[in-house]
């Protein structure tokens, strides 16, 4: 394909994607409109940095305010409060030394080398945190801006403080963030992934379907499945973060994720590593170069309405802790499941393969069978 025209497919499809994350922020609450609404506030942040120190008080060094501001505006505010104190700490360590180094040597290029060094290893200091590459950027500012002097040494100081300031108290006093929403949303999607990867697997045993291909993609996508458990743990970690030091808590009074989304987690968890347990052995079992028999299909039946049942359990649990359905219903489709997984048991040992193969993909699965099962049992309420 011609490479104008593949370039300008690519834009297309990239202007749709930034189209439809317009339209999806204009809709409603969504993590597209919380971004759109901390950019806004970052701008606003700098803009009125600027206003201050460059417009209003004509400061020395009034571009530091509106970097720093508009840095500072941050996915919460307890990380606007703790990266803008790390951050202030940084540019302090770089500024002081790169200004103390200069005025005793009265040589930039010197002092350049000396310095730089110095600074960047103090920036990998613990304390410091992701903000530590602030101490080498102060000391640049110091050795190429100028005439270096305590006075603007000072000033730069000063201006990065106000900056710190205004960036906080944007963050924190206009539609401070919250995430409570996200952590929900994550924790759903993980679950009814989950619930679609099982449906499709027991729908093609059911059918005693061995395609390799078919079987390969659900293999992926239960992979996949362990990045949705993770960005669920990591939108849980998140909301709570943006509870921390949130005026907005106060007037909306929204509750933390309590134990129930940690346990919906660490389900999800169990459910990532044995969905993927059991779509590799369907995977092995399906290899076009196996020489192996395959289970019966009378067994691979059985099994697939284990699989059924689990998915049902999976889709009932997500809608009982994050949605509108009762306990009741969960404690019975788990109670069928137990059930289940005891004559899936009974019927192995009856049927007794003769075929060793058969036996060790059957037996694999059942064992990641009851392991699921297993974790879904003490999980009900």
């Amino acid at each position: 394909m011609h490479p104008t025209r593949t370039a300008a497919r690519t834009l297309r499809r990239h202007a749709h994607a930034a189209a439809q994350t317009v339209r999806r922020a204009c809709a409603g609450p969504g993590r597209e409109r919380d971004l759109a609404v901390q950019a806004g506030k970052a701008a606003l942040a700098a803009w009125l940095a600027w206003a201050v120190a460059g417009w209003w008080l004509q400061a020395p060094m009034a571009f530091v305010a509106p970097w720093v501001a508009i840095v500072l505006v941050e996915e919460t505010v307890y990380r606007s409060v703790a990266h803008g104190l790390q951050q202030l700490a940084a540019i302090a360590t770089g500024t002081i030394t790169a200004t103390a180094v200069a005025l005793v040597l009265h040589e930039a290029m010197l002092a350049m080398a000396l310095v730089l060094p110095t600074v960047v290893l103090l920036g990998h200091w613990r304390r410091l945190g992701s903000q530590g590459v602030y101490a080498a950027t102060g000391a640049l500012f110091v050795l190429t801006g100028g005439p270096v002097g305590v006075d603007t040494a000072a000033a730069r100081i000063s201006e990065a403080v106000f900056g710190a300031v205004v960036g906080i108290a944007v963050n924190a006093l206009i539609r401070p963030p919250l995430y409570l929403r996200d952590s929900r949303a994550a924790l759903r999607d993980a679950t009814e992934e989950a619930h679609d990867i099982l449906r499709a697997v027991a729908d093609g045993l059911a059918e005693d379907r061995w395609d390799p291909a078919e079987a390969g993609t659900w293999h992926e996508r239960a992979l996949r499945l362990q990045r949705l458990v993770d960005d669920s743990r990591t939108a849980l970690g998140r909301s709570r973060e943006s509870l921390r030091v949130n005026l907005r808590r106060r007037t909306r009074a929204p509750s933390a994720p309590d134990k129930e989304y940690d346990d919906a987690v660490v389900v999800l968890d169990y459910a990532a590593v044995h969905t993927a347990g059991v779509t590799r052995t369907v995977l092995e079992a399906a290899a076009e170069d196996r020489s192996g028999a395959r289970p019966h299909p009378h067994l691979s039946r059985r099994y697939a309405e284990f699989l059924r049942q689990t998915a049902h359990a999976l889709h009932l649990y997500g809608h009982s802790r994050f949605g509108d359905r009762s306990d009741r219903e969960l404690r019975q489709a788990v109670h069928e499941l137990h059930r289940t997984l005891d004559t899936l048991r009974r019927h192995l040992v009856r049927a007794r393969p003769d075929d060793p193969d058969e036996v060790a993909v059957y037996g694999t699965l059942l064992a990641q069978a009851h392991r699921l099962a297993g974790q879904l049992v003490t999980s009900s309420p």
